[in-house]
């Protein structure tokens, strides 16, 4: 079995930016994976893309089924052009598609972006569908990104992404990977900012000049996701239904609300992370499309403390860290390795999720 991999790892994450698209090369020496990112780009939505993604659940079963083969040919083609433009081939693509559904607890999920019509367009082998195996073992199907915190990532003590969902991935006492979903982030940060006309708060700068509305944050710290134990995650319908609800009640303006969940963010992240370290040395590595967001990124620090360092990396690995991870984990798929980890989503055994279509 060969030990290099070049692969373009897709991502499409619930804060709706656009595709991402990194080509990465994987080296396996003496036991130990080495990564490297390539290139890697975005390509962003349009607006009927993102209305179309950000809608579909609400839509028919047809147009459901219509979308995920649209999703496919838009991905495949995406993924072909640009490594035309590199001049450059890949082994595989590895996509994690666009997820419409998340319900663990109901035993299922919905990633589209239908793995048949990516190799159709891009005439490469493609790995998918990472999530359904994990479910189907009654795991929660997330995060799946643990397993590349912590073979590629080794030297920081929390592993923080802030996404759609901030989620977290750190090693407990006993040396087990453990990793949830925390909380909301930009999924709820860009809802607010759109509503001033941007597609997210640069910076902070909005959040920066609004107030701290101390009900709304007590009235949020009291949701029932908090209180329940880990192996835990959040969907878009769970934000929809349990956070928004109480965010358009409060009738604050956008800037103090910006603010509020800002807080709410650091709040939540920084209690995990002071329960949870091991040394009075903690580094934590943040990255995601919040990493960006000055205001947010002090507010971790304020709160933390002491001894706990927050590190935002060079802006290619806070941008694709999640696109460079599931080309590894498809990596794993490809080699018939663990990819999903059950202490992480309480599923019956680690297993190896993704289906694979071979070129055409």
């Amino acid at each position: 079995m060969k030990n290099t991999y070049i692969v373009a790892g897709l991502m499409s994450g619930t804060s709706l930016d656009g595709l991402d698209i990194a080509v990465c090369k994987f080296e396996l020496k003496e036991d130990k994976w080495s990564y490297e990112i390539l290139d890697a780009t975005t390509f962003e939505y349009d607006e009927a893309r993102r209305n179309s993604l950000k809608n579909v659940m609400k839509g028919s079963a047809e147009s459901l089924a219509r979308l995920d083969f649209d999703f496919g040919y838009f991905q495949g083609s995406a993924v072909k052009n640009y490594l035309d433009k590199l001049n450059t081939s890949v082994d595989f693509i590895s996509a994690h598609g666009h997820t419409i559904f998340h319900q663990p607890e109901n035993r299922f999920t919905t990633q589209i972006g239908n793995g048949a019509a990516v190799a159709a367009a891009s005439n490469l082998p493609v790995v998918c569908d990472f999530r359904s195996m994990d479910v189907a073992l009654r795991g929660q199907g997330a995060p799946l990104v643990p397993i590349g915190d912590k073979l590629l990532f080794k030297e920081f003590d929390f592993c923080l992404n802030l996404g759609g969902i901030a989620n977290i991935s750190y090693e407990d006492k006993s040396g087990k990977r453990i990793a949830f979903d925390v909380c909301p982030a930009n999924m709820v940060l860009n809802y607010l900012a759109a509503q001033k006309g941007h597609l997210f708060d640069k910076g902070g700068s909005l959040a920066k000049v609004g107030s701290l509305n101390i009900n709304l944050l007590e009235t949020l710290s009291k949701i029932e996701y908090y209180s329940k134990l880990t192996p835990k995650s959040l969907g878009k319908e769970h934000v929809d239904n349990l956070f928004i609800p109480l965010i358009k009640n409060s009738k604050d303006s956008i800037e103090n609300l910006l603010n509020t969940f800002c807080h709410h963010i650091a709040e939540k992240v920084t209690e995990v992370i002071k329960k949870n370290k091991t040394s009075d040395h903690t580094k934590v590595l943040i990255t995601g499309g919040g990493a960006f967001n000055e205001f947010l990124v002090g507010l971790f620090q304020e709160m933390a403390g002491h001894g706990i360092k927050f590190v935002v990396p060079e802006p290619k690995i806070v941008s694709f860290k999640e696109a460079l991870i599931f080309a590894f984990l498809g990596t794993l798929r490809w080699r018939n390795e663990v990819n999903s980890l059950s202490s992480v989503t309480g599923s019956r055994k680690d297993n190896c999720g993704g289906a694979i279509y071979l070129a055409p």
